[in-house]
C-alpha cells in the first residue's frame, strides 16, 4: 500500500523549515515534493533568544510555540500547492517542531510547535513529540535519524557513516551487516558543533552579510590558528563515550569567548579555525579503518554539505574514505533530515519502533511520538 507523509524540522541552525513530502510502499521510500520555507526575521530572533535561558521565559515560549506552529503550517500548505495535492491525500505529518533546549544531562528535551494547532490549521493528522519517550526510556533522546538511515541507506558488506552537518554534527555508523537492515551495530552520536559556531561567530562579525558563511568563503580567507584549535579540541565533550547528544546550550558564543580571553586572533582566523575544529572532532570520532579493509563510504547530508571548504578540510583528513554527497544515493542532502520524520511519522502511524537503543541508550526500542488529530 503507498501512503504520503509530509515531514517537517527545522535544526539548530534555525536557517528554515524543510517540509519533505515522500512516498513510501513497503521499504521504499521517494521524495515527491519539498522546499525550504523561510523563517520572518522576527520569529527567527525570538527563537534565537530563547535558546538563551533570560526573563519571562514561559511567556515568551508560549507565543512562540503557535507561532513555530503557524509557519509550519503555511510550509505544509505550501509543499501541497507544489504537489498539487490535498490535506486528504497525505497520511500523516511528522513534525519535529523547533528545538530550544536540550538538557539529556538534566533528562530533558523540548521543542515547541503547537502539534494541535498545524492539525487544525492544516487539515492533516500530526505526530509529534518524538524524542521524550527515548528520554523517559532513560535514552539521550537524540540522535533519532540513524534508524532512518540503517533503513535508507545501509548496504550489506559496506562500512557506510552518514553525516549530517546542521548546527550540530551528527554520524550514523552502518556496518553493513549481510542482513543490511536490523539495525544490528548501529550506533550514532552528535560528535559536537558543525555550523553553530560558524554561523554565530559570522552573524557577529559580518552583520550586514546574511545569517551565515556561505559556502564558507569568509573562513577559506583565514588562517588556522593551531594553538586555538588545540584548546577547543580539548573540550570534555569530544572524548565523552558515547550514547551522548549535544546542542547549542553547550558549544555558545560565550563558551567561545571564554575560550578566546586573552587573545587577539583575528576574526577571520578564528572562523577558520571554527571550521577546523568541526573537521578535526568528526574525524577523531569516526570508526578506525585500516589499510585491509574495504574503502568506507562518508555520505553528507544537511546544510554543511554546501560547504565545498569544510568538505575539502574533512577529506585531508581522511584520505582512505570516499566522501560524497547523500545524493549520491538518491536523497537530496537537504532533504535528509525533513525525510526522516516523515518516515518516523510512518513508523508511529503502524507501530514500528522509531529509536535504536545503541544509538541513544534507550533501554528498549519505541514507537515514538504522540498523534494529534486533525
Amino acid at each position: 500500500m503507498t501512503e504520503r507523509y509530509i515531514g517537517l524540522m527545522s535544526g539548530t541552525s534555525m536557517d528554515g523549515i524543510d517540509a519533505v513530502l515522500v512516498q513510501i510502499e513497503g521499504d521504499a521510500l521517494r521524495v515527491e515534493a519539498a522546499l525550504c520555507h523561510p523563517w520572518p526575521a522576527d520569529t527567527a530572533r525570538t527563537l534565537h533568544e530563547l535558546c538563551t535561558p533570560g526573563e519571562n521565559e514561559i511567556d515568551r515560549m508560549g507565543v512562540a510555540d503557535n507561532l513555530v506552529a503557524r509557519e509550519f503550517a503555511a510550509a505544509t500548505q505550501a509543499l501541497l500547492a507544489k504537489a498539487a495535492l490535498t490535506p486528504k491525500e497525505i497520511r500523516a505529518i511528522g513534525s519535529h517542531g523547533q528545538t530550544i533546549r536540550h538538557r539529556p544531562q538534566l533528562g530533558f528535551t523540548l521543542q515547541i510547535g503547537n502539534a494541535a494547532l498545524l492539525a487544525a490549521l492544516t487539515g492533516i493528522d500530526v505526530i509529534a513529540d518524538f524524542r521524550t519517550l527515548d528520554m523517559a526510556l532513560g535514552g539521550q533522546g537524540a540522535p533519532l535519524v540513524p534508524a532512518f538511515h540503517q533503513a535508507i541507506f545501509a548496504k550489506p558488506h559496506a562500512l557506510r557513516v552518514v553525516l549530517n552537518l546542521g548546527g550540530i554534527a551528527n554520524i550514523s555508523v552502518l556496518p553493513g551487516h549481510a542482513d543490511g537492515g536490523s539495525g544490528s551495530g548501529v550506533y550514532g552520536f552528535d560528535t559536537g558543533p558543525a555550523n553553530t559556531l560558524l554561523d554565530g561567530w559570522y552573524r557577529r562579525h559580518q552583520p550586514d552579510g546574511g545569517s551565515y558563511d556561505a559556502c564558507g568563503q569568509w573562513a577559506a580567507s583565514g588562517q588556522l590558528v593551531p594553538e586555538l584549535l588545540a584548546k577547543l579540541l580539548a573540550h570534555p565533550y569530544f572524548a565523552a563515550p558515547a550514547p551522548k547528544s549535544t546542542g547549542r546550550e553547550m558549544f555558545t558564543l560565550e563558551w567561545l569567548d571564554h575560550e578566546l580571553a586573552g587573545t587577539a586572533y583575528a576574526p577571520v582566523d578564528v572562523q577558520r579555525t571554527l571550521q577546523a575544529l568541526s573537521c578535526h572532532s568528526i574525524a577523531r570520532q569516526l570508526p578506525a579503518v585500516d589499510e585491509t579493509q574495504t574503502r568506507p563510504e562518508l555520505f553528507v547530508c544537511g546544510g554543511g554539505a554546501h560547504n565545498g571548504p569544510l568538505l575539502g578540510e574533512l577529506a585531508a583528513l581522511l584520505p582512505r574514505w570516499h566522501i560524497a554527497s547523500t545524493a549520491e544515493l538518491g536523497l537530496a542532502p537537504d532533504w535528509v533530515e525533513g525525510a526522516a520524520f516523515a518516515w518516523l511519522a510512518m513508523c508511529f502511524v503502524h507501530r514500528k519502533p522509531g529509536n535504536l537503543p545503541a544509538v541513544t541508550g534507550a533501554s528498549r526500542p519505541a514507537v515514538l511520538g504522540a498523534l494529534y488529530p486533525a
